[in-house]
């Protein structure tokens, strides 16, 4: 009888549960349809350049969240754990390639005829490359320090202890940045073929749309650094490695696979991609300070739990579509673009209560389920 007593409550709030739980989605719902109607029917203040001109800006900084979503996601599928210093390695990538580029702004190449002439624009794609290389792997030692000292102690622990450790130090990274490199924001230097603003121009409805070098290249090679990570983890024995370490962690040491070797690889790569997306940050937005990562960082997280946390391609399209909803969201709503961060909290709220399990579904192995 009193484990009877006891259950009714248990089921009452489930029920009122499944009762809240739609009608709060139907409010939803019908909140969005109106705001749309009254932006798009009502007022209709908005032509078709403007919107193509949000649809480009959110393609660009979605393949940046996409990138830096898959690192969430590869350790999630290996550890169970939400990296939260993830957004940090990012930062230190930025730093890295702002670094790059000072040194090559500082560099005279005389022999090109121009006594003023400079590294940066006598060879800018190897300034690029080189911007790149230092960043990418300057973050993936920083992923494989971080997982070497903070992560694979507490690798037993209860997964609490790992996650608190992560919050530790992503404020760790962040105030050594702010005492190494002072809390100034500092402007990325770019080579001029490269400079931001320059672009393709084009004319619609007779309104001139600027599609930047930066952007461009930021989307593009997000996209070829996404399918590389992707044909990694399916066809390499790294990535075979990895899926097994995935499943099941000791069955794959008992087939003579180094566990610890591939979790750390795993962070190597995590941490370059997100490196990769440091750079490409600066080289788009042009700024860099200790605090560049978090936010990217935190949006990166509900990219991948928006796509289906653990699972490769919903980090990419989770990081898209969030891309995309943060840059046509506040003019399709009628609300100020500096609310573009609630919109994209709130959706990680919405993807929690409605489908935690995000829109391509989480992978996680049989025995985590």
């Amino acid at each position: 009888m009193k484990s009877n007593e006891r259950s009714k409550p248990i089921l009452k709030q489930r029920n009122i549960s499944k009762i809240i739980r739609p009608l709060f989605g139907i409010l939803v719902v019908l909140f969005l349809i109106w705001r749309l109607y009254l932006v798009f029917i009502v007022q209709n203040e908005y032509s078709s350049d403007t919107w193509i001109r949000l649809l480009i800006s959110g393609l660009i900084i979605g393949g940046v969240y996409s990138l830096i979503a898959i690192g969430y996601t590869l350790v999630y599928g290996i550890l169970l754990m939400i990296n939260f210093a993830h957004g940090e390695v990012m930062m230190i990538g930025t730093f890295a390639g702002y670094f790059v580029f000072e040194a090559a702004k500082s560099i005279n190449v005389p022999s090109t005829g121009n006594p003023e002439m400079v590294f940066a624009n006598a060879f800018p794609a190897l300034s690029i490359l080189i911007a790149f290389i230092v960043g990418m792997t300057v973050a993936a030692a920083s992923g494989y320090f971080l997982e070497k000292i903070a992560y694979r102690p507490l690798r037993k622990a209860p997964r609490l202890i790992p996650l608190i450790s992560a919050i530790g130090a992503s404020i760790f990274l962040q105030n050594a940045a702010q005492l190494l490199f002072s809390p100034k924001t500092r402007d990325y230097v770019n080579p001029d073929v490269m400079s931001r603003g320059n672009g393709w121009k084009f004319l619609i409805n007779g309104s001139q749309i600027t599609l930047t070098y930066t952007g461009v290249f930021t989307f593009i090679l997000s996209i070829l650094l996404m399918i590389g990570l992707f044909t990694l983890v399916r066809k390499t024995r790294l990535g075979k490695a990895m899926r097994a370490v995935a499943m099941d962690k000791k069955t794959a040491a008992l087939m003579g696979i180094d566990v610890d070797q591939t979790i750390s690889n795993t962070f190597i790569i995590s941490g370059a991609l997100a490196g990769a997306a440091g750079v490409m940050w600066g080289l788009h937005n042009g700024l860099v300070y200790y605090f560049v990562g978090f936010i990217p960082g935190i949006k990166a997280f509900t990219a991948a739990v928006l796509g289906g946390i653990g699972n490769i391609p919903g980090a990419m399209l989770g990081g898209m579509l969030l891309g995309l909803v943060e840059s046509i969201g506040p003019t399709a709503l009628g609300i100020s673009y500096q609310l573009k961060d609630v919109i994209a909290f709130v959706i990680l709220i919405v993807i929690l209560i409605f489908k935690p399990s995000g829109i391509l579904g989480e992978v996680l192995a049989e025995e985590k389920i």
